[in-house]
This record gives structure tokens, C-alpha cells and sequence, in this order.
């Protein structure tokens, strides 16, 4: 699991944050690294806390996961 309020994840310069899934980490990004297990099936979850109308007025919208090369 990754939280602002566990751990220190790593800022982009707009704010926003990259996260990394895989099962080793990126170089320089293990602050910012969900663990999967090499062979075994996973799917991401996104839980959204007191969201604004921004998010319900569709301005807002979580963007699709991206591989990585």
C-alpha cells in the first residue's frame, strides 16, 4: 500500500506522483514502488477521500496506467 500519510513519496514538480508497479523497484523510485509478485495475478485499486466537484463534474479524471520501457 502507498500513502501520502505513510510514507514519502516523491513529488513531480507539477505535484503530482508517479507511482511504480512491478516486482523490483525503479531506480531511484522505492519510495514511490507498489510491490507485485513476478507470476502472480494483480489489479490496482483507487480509493478517493473527500472528493471535490472536480471529480464529480468529470474535470477531473484518473489517468490509465502506463508501461513503462
Amino acid at each position: 500500500m502507498v500513502s501520502t500519510h505513510i510514507t514519502k513519496m516523491q513529488p513531480n514538480a507539477d505535484g503530482s506522483v508517479d507511482l511504480y508497479f512491478g516486482p523490483e523497484a525503479a531506480a531511484g523510485k522505492e519510495s514511490n514502488w507498489i510491490n507485485t509478485t513476478r507470476g502472480r495475478p494483480w489489479f490496482p485499486g483507487f480509493r478517493l477521500y473527500d472528493p471535490d466537484t472536480a471529480f464529480f463534474d468529470k474535470l477531473w479524471v484518473l489517468p490509465d496506467l502506463e508501461q513503462l520501457k
